[in-house]
């Protein structure tokens, strides 16, 4: 049956039914609350370390008994990296925290990996231009931070 307009009121109710459920979606994926932004970042940017080839993985840190490294690494952190990934690595709106635990506990080799390589896909860049000393210098600088405080 059809209303006087000619459209049937099935179509109607499709029509409400397709919109109520674009404004569910796109609200619930523009919620900043900690608790999706952090499982977003968790679940996608901190997967990339199970793609780390085993070679790169077990590549052992030149620099980290060099004691300007870690300042070194955090000059550069703050030119390179900061801008996504804040300034004290605690993440952003653009890139995850690099104070997690998935980044501690990963071996300087998976740091210097993803770092050479990007996530290029999630919107970091590939940064294997910069020379591998000063990628080093990063990973130094990174694996020298505290790690991220725990939600409750």
């Amino acid at each position: 049956m059809k209303n006087a307009r000619g459209i049937r009121p099935s179509m109607i109710l499709l029509t409400v039914g397709y919109l109520v459920v674009a404004v569910y979606v796109t609200f619930a994926h523009s919620d900043d609350s900690g608790t999706m932004k952090h499982d977003h970042l968790h679940h996608h940017h901190f997967a990339e370390f199970a793609k780390v080839p085993e070679k790169a993985r077990v590549r052992l840190n030149p620099l980290e008994s060099d004691t300007d490294a870690v300042a070194a690494g955090k000059k550069l952190f703050a030119q390179h990296c900061a801008e996504c990934h804040g300034s004290t690595a605690e993440g952003g709106r653009k890139a995850p925290n690099l104070r997690a635990d998935e980044v501690q506990n990963a071996t300087p080799g998976e740091i210097f990996w993803i770092l050479t390589n990007g996530v290029v896909r999630r919107g970091m860049p590939v940064w294997s231009k910069l020379p591998e000393p000063q990628r080093w210098q990063i990973v130094s600088y990174l694996k020298s931070l505290a790690p991220a405080e725990k939600s409750p």
